[in-house]
């Protein structure tokens, strides 16, 4: 995943977002945020740039205290494919798995490919 720092690419972002509202609506407010100088610690993930498949924010990790706490490792995703949004939850170091944490996304097939990853983890998912 790559951290998306630099305003222009920040910019794009979020013009490209503002096209698919209101499902880019988790991450949107987020990337906004962190475009105007970003006052509350959160990163803007992509999994490619410029043409990327799915979108991840969070907060940055070394602004976590608590691992079990999950409003403090909350993550909001929009993705264009369901595939993005497996190997998302399947294999990279962007969702943290020893720590609890809540994804919030406004699309369909979210909460199947969380209990398909939780599942095949052993994890419990609430």
């Amino acid at each position: 995943m790559l951290i998306l720092r630099c305003p222009a690419q920040l910019q794009l972002l979020e013009e490209t977002l503002r096209k698919s509202l209101p499902a880019t609506l988790p991450v949107l407010g987020t990337v906004m945020t962190v475009a105007r100088g970003n006052p509350a610690s959160h990163e803007v993930l992509v999994d490619s740039w410029p043409h990327f498949g799915i979108v991840l924010t969070r907060l940055r990790p070394e602004d976590h205290r608590d691992p079990r706490d999950y409003y403090t490792n909350q993550l909001s995703v929009f993705y264009r494919d369901k595939g993005a949004l497996q190997a998302l939850l399947e294999g990279t170091e962007a969702v943290t798995q020893g720590r609890a944490f809540q994804i919030l996304g406004m699309q369909d097939g979210l909460d199947e490919a969380v209990q398909e990853v939780a599942s095949a983890r052993g994890l419990k998912v609430e």
